[in-house]
């Protein structure tokens, strides 16, 4: 495993992160989760993402109790906050009241007294922005968050945030967190450009697209039973607007490029978006052990510039790059 620093920031990160979204708590088994997180400890893996919407709560509580018994010390614990976790009104977003309640449920799930990066989920159009920050920046100076980033805002919403913690002596962003991927690389035209100005790194979910770019979806074909195109939980409507004749046509032309680099798909497809200078680690989830072995050995391959060019040739006009694409819900739901 190599290792990458997060942004501007002093703290080091794998670059294959292991993240629990759709896996612990809902599609997965508590008895393989834990099987999961141990392979991927392992295989070197210390960065672990989750977020407290994630299975209702209990993707926190499934990730501690995979983690008990390490050495706090030797992982880096990411989660999140702006999602609905409970019915009322304020059971969501990024007020003050919100995130102090939120933070402080989140450390007790995850049975430890810090939090490594604190993200927001998603930007919050209904909450002054000075009051988020001024909260996420408290929950620092309080020792109970190391390090702060946000995931899925636009280059504007980062740049309005830079400005306001500039201004107030607040403690700065060091990450995003966006989708990115072969297939959809919206960050890439105001997102990273911003970011690499302001110096965060990527931490970026879905780097297989849903598991697309695994190549285990046929054109033509049902999808295999047990997969997350099947998975009525909240698996197969992510997927749906992959599992298109033409994307699966190119994505299994991508299998000789793959070969000849002695690569698997999903590892050719992690070792791409560790090709941007300015992604930190990849976050991929897993629902069998083998699976976090096969892509840790994406860690360290370097993607010469012809291989790049004709994964770009390959894929043509499918990939989606609008940074329009790059959104979050208003109002918040």
């Amino acid at each position: 495993m190599e290792y990458r620093r997060l942004g501007r920031s002093g703290m080091y990160v794998s670059e294959i992160s292991y993240g629990n979204w759709i896996t612990h708590g809902s599609q997965v088994e508590e008895e393989a989760a834990i099987k999961c997180v141990r392979a991927a400890l392992d295989a070197g893996i210390t960065t672990f993402d989750t977020a407290d919407v994630y299975a209702g709560t209990r993707a926190e509580v499934v990730l501690a109790k995979a983690l008990k018994g390490v050495r706090r010390e030797s992982y880096e614990l990411f989660t999140k906050v702006f999602f609905p976790t409970g019915p009322g009104k304020n059971d969501r977003g990024s007020s003050r009241k919100h995130i102090m309640e939120s933070v402080h449920a989140s450390l007790k799930r995850l049975n430890t007294d810090h939090i490594d990066l604190y993200q927001f989920h998603r930007f919050d159009f209904e909450t002054p922005l000075e009051e988020s920050l001024a909260a996420f920046d408290d929950l620092v100076r309080q020792g109970k968050v190391h390090y702060i980033g946000f995931s899925e805002w636009n280059a504007d919403q980062i740049g309005d945030a830079i400005k306001i913690q500039r201004e107030r002596g607040y403690d700065r962003f060091v990450s995003s967190q966006p989708q990115y991927s072969m297939l959809w690389r919206v960050i890439e035209k105001r997102v990273v450009p911003k970011c690499i100005e302001e110096g965060m790194g990527q931490i970026v979910w879905s780097p297989i697209a849903q598991g697309v770019l695994t190549g285990k979806y046929l054109p033509g074909k049902k999808a295999p039973a047990g997969s997350r195109a099947t998975d009525k939980s909240g698996g197969a409507g992510m997927i749906a607007g992959w599992m298109r004749d033409d994307v699966l046509t190119a994505v299994q032309n991508l299998k000789p490029v793959a070969e000849d680099l002695g690569l698997t798909l999903s590892q050719l497809a992690l070792a791409w978006a560790l090709a941007n200078p300015n992604v930190s680690s990849v976050i991929m989830g897993a629902s069998k052990p083998a699976q976090v072995k096969e892509n840790v050995k994406a860690s360290g391959v370097v993607l010469e510039p012809d291989v790049l060019l004709k994964i770009d040739e390959i894929l043509g006009d499918l990939p989606e790059r609008d940074p329009d694409k790059t959104r979050s819900p208003n109002p918040r739901p």
